[in-house]
C-alpha cells in the first residue's frame, strides 16, 4: 500500500463508434447510476450514455481538435519555499489532473514553493500528492510522468515525498499499451483501448515516448489514500468500495487486476475508474459518507471531474456557447464533505496545487 520514490447471456460483438463510448454498466441500477446530467455525452435516439462515463469529444476538449481555447501561461514568478514546520510532517499539498500540461503544472508547482525556477524540489519536508491523470488531451504526457518520477525521488532525499494516484487515464494508457486493438466486451458489443485512448484525448508522441519503467510505474500506484483526515481518490464515485473493504484491499485488488493481465478485466477497472458525479446533487453527501465509513478520513478529495461540470458552467448538448469556466479554486460541496481539485485545464480552466487544510 505504501508507495516509494518509484512510485509506485454474451452480448453481440459489433464493430462500431458508439460501442466503445458505451460502458458495460450502461444497464446497470445502483450507487452508481443516477439521471443524466448536463455535459454529459447524449446519443440521438431514445439510449443515453450513463451519467457516471468519462465525458468525451463535445464534454472535455482535445488538444489540437480545434475545439479548445488555448490560454498562454506566463513564467511563474519566484516563491518562496513551501513553509517548514519546526517538527513532525511537512505541509500537505494535491495536485488536481495534469493531463499532459507540463507547463501548467511547473508553473502551479513553482507558484506554491514547491519547485525552484530551475524545476528541483525546494520543499524539503513537504508532501505532495497527484490525484491522477497525467496524460492524455495535453501536449507532454509523458513529460508530466518523468517530473513525477524524478520529483518523487528529489523529496524523499529531502525527507519529504511526492507520491501519486491511480487515475483512469493511466488505466486506458496501459491498456492501450498492452492491448491495442484486442477486442473487450465492453457489455455493448466490443470495445478495444486502441479506439477509446484515441477517442479521450489519447496522444501519439506520448505512445511514441512511453517506455517500460512509465508502464511500471503507473502500474504500481496506489487507486487510494487517507492523509490527515482526508481522503484521497482519483474518481468521485463509490465504485472503490466494489474492490475492497479497507484502502490496502483496494489496492492490492488494483495491482493484482493489472498483474493478470487480462484485457476484459482491465477494461472493467477502467469503466468503473470512469464513473463520476456520485458526491453531486441529492444524496451526494450519503455517497461521500459511505467511502469515508469504510476507508477512513473526515472529507474526500478527488479529481477527475472537471469543476465547471460539477457548478454547471458549460454549454448544453443542443450547441449553446459557453462563457468559459472560471476556476479560482477547489470546488467544496457535498455539504462540504468533498473537495474537487480537477480545475478543468483542458477547457482552459487552471491547473489546481492546493495546500490542506483549507480554511471553510
Amino acid at each position: 500500500m505504501t508507495q516509494g520514490a518509484g512510485q509506485g447471456p454474451e452480448a453481440e460483438r459489433t464493430a462500431t463508434l458508439r460501442d466503445f463510448r458505451v460502458p458495460a454498466y450502461v444497464h446497470e441500477t445502483g450507487p452508481y447510476v443516477h439521471s443524466v446530467h448536463p455535459g454529459d455525452v447524449v446519443p440521438a435516439g431514445d439510449e443515453a450514455y450513463p451519467e457516471g462515463y468519462t465525458p468525451t469529444q463535445r464534454d472535455l476538449p482535445v488538444i489540437n481538435r480545434g475545439d479548445t481555447l488555448q490560454v498562454p501561461v506566463e513564467p511563474a514568478p519566484a516563491a518562496a519555499p513551501a513553509p517548514q514546520p519546526a517538527a513532525g510532517p511537512g505541509p500537505l499539498y494535491v495536485v488536481g489532473d495534469v493531463h499532459g500540461y507540463l507547463d501548467e503544472l511547473v508553473a502551479a508547482l513553482q507558484e506554491q514553493g514547491l519547485i525552484d525556477a530551475s524545476g528541483q524540489w525546494c520543499a524539503g519536508t513537504a508532501r505532495l500528492w497527484f490525484l491522477g491523470d497525467f496524460t492524455d488531451r495535453g501536449p507532454d504526457g509523458i513529460g508530466v510522468i518523468d517530473l513525477v518520477m524524478r520529483l518523487s525521488a528529489e523529496a524523499a532525499a529531502a525527507g519529504g515525498y511526492c507520491k501519486a494516484l491511480m487515475g483512469n487515464h493511466e488505466l486506458l494508457l496501459l491498456g492501450a499499451k498492452r492491448f491495442g486493438d484486442t477486442p473487450v466486451n465492453s457489455g455493448a458489443g466490443t470495445a478495444t483501448f486502441q479506439a477509446a485512448w484515441l477517442l479521450n484525448g489519447g496522444q501519439k508522441t506520448d505512445m511514441d515516448r512511453l517506455q517500460d519503467h512509465h508502464l511500471q510505474w503507473m502500474a504500481r500506484l496506489d487507486a487510494v489514500e487517507e492523509v490527515d483526515g482526508y481522503l484521497l481518490i482519483h474518481s468521485d464515485t463509490t465504485a472503490y468500495l466494489d474492490y475492497g473493504d479497507s484502502i490496502e484491499a483496494v489496492n492490492d485488488t488494483v495491482r493484482e487486476t493489472l498483474t493478470r493481465n487480462d484485457a476484459d478485466e482491465v477494461w472493467d477497472l477502467f469503466r468503473k475508474f470512469t464513473k463520476r458525479f456520485s458526491f453531486r446533487d441529492e444524496g451526494g453527501a450519503d455517497a461521500v459518507r459511505s467511502l469515508l465509513d469504510t476507508y477512513g478520513g473526515t472529507r474526500v478529495v478527488h479529481g477527475h471531474s472537471p469543476i465547471p461540470y460539477l457548478l454547471g458552467e458549460v454549454g448544453s448538448e443542443d450547441g449553446e456557447e459557453s462563457t468559459g469556466p472560471v476556476v479560482e479554486g477547489p470546488h467544496i460541496y457535498a455539504d462540504g464533505l468533498a473537495i474537487a481539485m480537477d480545475g478543468g485545464v483542458t477547457m482552459a480552466g487552471k491547473l489546481l496545487v492546493q495546500q490542506l487544510p483549507l480554511d471553510n
